[in-house]
């Protein structure tokens, strides 16, 4: 079981950009491929993107691709979401999660086992 401790985020203007943090601990990072997902205010969570242990492929849900960009640091135990051209849809709580198959990346939910405590994006128009 890996712990993953989030930073980033907040309010900011339609056009800006933003970079979430997520740090793990009490794990083998290289174990895990890792994604981010978000959950805006009445809906459900949904995919963002994923990346594999080895930086080597990324997954990217539609509405963010060409905007957002997923990487990770294993020396530093770090995955990271770069955020640009932030639109006021992207606003919800934005959460890491870990998923204990380091070569697979997969948009579904619910086969990350541990998960950051989430980061609020607030993006106005």
């Amino acid at each position: 079981q890996v712990q993953l401790e989030q930073s980033g985020g907040g309010l900011v203007q339609a056009g800006d950009s933003l970079r979430l943090s997520c740090l793990a601990s009490r794990g083998i990072f290289s174990d895990y491929a890792m994604g981010w997902f978000r959950q805006a205010p009445g809906k459900e969570r949904e995919f963002v993107a994923a990346i594999n242990w080895r930086y080597t492929d990324t997954l990217y849900a539609d509405s963010v691709k060409g905007r957002f960009t997923i990487s990770r640091d294993n020396a530093k135990n770090t995955v990271y979401l770069q955020m640009t051209d932030l639109k006021p849809d992207d606003t919800g709580v934005y959460y890491c999660a870990a998923d204990f198959r380091p070569g697979i990346i997969v948009p579904e939910i619910e086969v990350y086992t541990d998960w950051g405590q989430g980061t609020q994006v607030t993006v106005s128009s």
